[in-house]
């Protein structure tokens, strides 16, 4: 099982290594994504620089430094707290570097006071939705549009 060194908040040093997680995480799936909804998942780097401006946004280290992962959260409403930008490199998948971010974002929305969490994902990221499930999560039902694709809504009560 691996150990991270540490999770925590990102700072804009991390910017370059999130992107590159974003990227090789998402990078399989681009031909199954709209451009909009592929440049919403991996944006830009002043975009994402941005996004550490207006989220909470995590990164999992590895012993020798590296970003294994990332995930950012922000509280929507009151008792809601939303996850989106998870990836984690192709290297370090099924290590608990997946766990460890959700765990720690459920802790961070927890003391910020929210009972439940919410992600949203897309059908063709099956791997992902299968983990999500494994930790808790459920389909809402809610399906919205992301850029001409569909986004399906899991939702976790936090206790």
């Amino acid at each position: 099982m691996y150990e991270t060194e540490l999770i925590r908040k990102a700072n804009a040093g991390d910017v370059p290594a999130i992107l590159r997680c974003l990227q090789e995480a998402f990078g399989p799936y681009r031909e199954s994504y709209t451009p909009g909804a592929f440049l919403d998942t991996v944006p830009s780097i002043d975009d994402l620089r941005k996004r550490l401006d207006t989220m909470c946004v995590f990164v999992a280290t590895t012993q020798s430094g590296e970003i294994a992962g990332t995930i950012a959260c922000n509280v929507v409403s009151p008792e809601e707290g939303h996850v989106r930008g998870m990836a984690v490199l192709a290297t370090w998948h099924g290590t608990g570097v997946a766990t460890e971010l959700i765990i720690t974002v459920e802790t961070e929305l927890r003391v910020r006071g929210c009972s439940r969490i919410s992600l949203d994902t897309t059908a063709v990221l099956q791997r992902a939705m299968r983990f999500y499930e494994k930790q808790g999560f459920r389909r809402s039902g809610r399906i919205t549009d992301f850029f001409g694709m569909e986004l399906i809504e899991y939702v976790k009560a936090l206790r």
